[in-house]
């Protein structure tokens, strides 16, 4: 391999020779652990069958790692000022494809289909936190052949991702991720691994997706409609913020029936309902939609 880009020296070495300039609408931070990054190749159990895309590779210091390992890297970058860096540092490496492009934008089903003959890939980012949800959820909404998620987020995020009933970090977001796949904190990663360094601690969470949803639900989209609706209003009970978000849908009195139907006391807030309780829930209702 190659010098690798990750450390302190060559990474500050490569920032001042472009004159590269951090903007903050990006998120930008980049990581100077080898460590780290080691532990996130190895967790995505990345092999040389493997095509991997990156998302928002910065200056290639994981995208390095992962060209070592992988058939190919797709990495996918925002800022078009990285990509005469990315160009410099990786040219070294023939498996690697270079997009200049928002990844909420990327026609990633066409890229399986071109890269990997639709066969499954593997994800790999160190996530901007602003934006980590919306692109994490995309990537599962548009049913894209993925394996695995490997991402870097917020410590709080990760914390959000698996957390149980009834805790202040339970919401929509954990029973998405719980639905769609089995998520797993690698580890947790404090700010001096970074340039520059965040506010916050990171963690690099692993998300392997379900070969199917662990649960039957007759209607996916309803789902997550009551989900929401039943953290829209936290402290209420479900059967009040259901009425209040969903009323248009149902009457109070659907409500209450399908959740005697499934043995669900009146008071009971929507936090304390596990992910099989709200496709039971779903299932009832779905029952009154006319």
């Amino acid at each position: 391999m190659t010098e690798p880009i990750a450390s302190p020296k060559r990474t500050i070495e490569i920032i001042k020779k472009y004159d590269f300039a951090f903007q903050k609408k990006f998120g930008q931070n980049f990581l100077i652990d080898h460590h780290v990054l080691n532990k996130i190749v190895t967790s995505s159990e990345i092999s040389k069958d493997d095509v991997v895309v990156e998302i928002g590779p910065g200056i290639g210091s994981l995208t390095q790692q992962l060209a070592e390992n992988a058939k190919h890297v797709i990495a996918v970058e925002i800022d078009k000022k990285l990509i005469p860096i990315l160009e410099d540092t990786l040219s070294d490496y023939s498996n690697i494809t270079i997009i200049n492009e928002d990844i909420l934008k990327v026609d990633l089903g066409k890229l399986v289909e071109e890269k990997n003959n639709n066969k499954p890939i593997k994800v790999v980012a160190n996530l901007p936190y602003y934006i980590t949800t919306p692109i994490i959820m995309g990537l599962f909404e548009k049913n894209i052949p993925i394996t695995s998620i490997t991402v870097m987020v917020q410590k709080e995020v990760a914390d959000r991702m698996r957390a149980e009933p009834s805790t202040k970090d339970y919401g929509a977001l954990t029973l998405a991720i719980k639905y769609y796949c089995d998520p797993y904190i690698v580890a947790n990663v404090p700010p001096n691994c970074f340039i520059p360094r965040p506010k916050i601690g990171s963690a690099v969470i692993k998300l392997t997706k379900h070969t199917s949803p662990p649960v039957k639900v007759d209607n996916e989209k309803l789902l997550f409609r009551i989900i929401r609706a039943s953290f829209n209003q936290r402290r209420k009970t479900l059967i009040n913020g259901l009425s209040n978000n969903l009323q248009e849908m149902f009457e109070k009195s659907d409500i209450r029936q399908a959740m005697d139907n499934i043995g669900l006391q009146s008071n009971i807030r929507g936090e304390a309902l596990n992910l099989e309780e709200f496709s039971n829930l779903t299932n009832e209702l779905n029952k009154f939609i006319k």
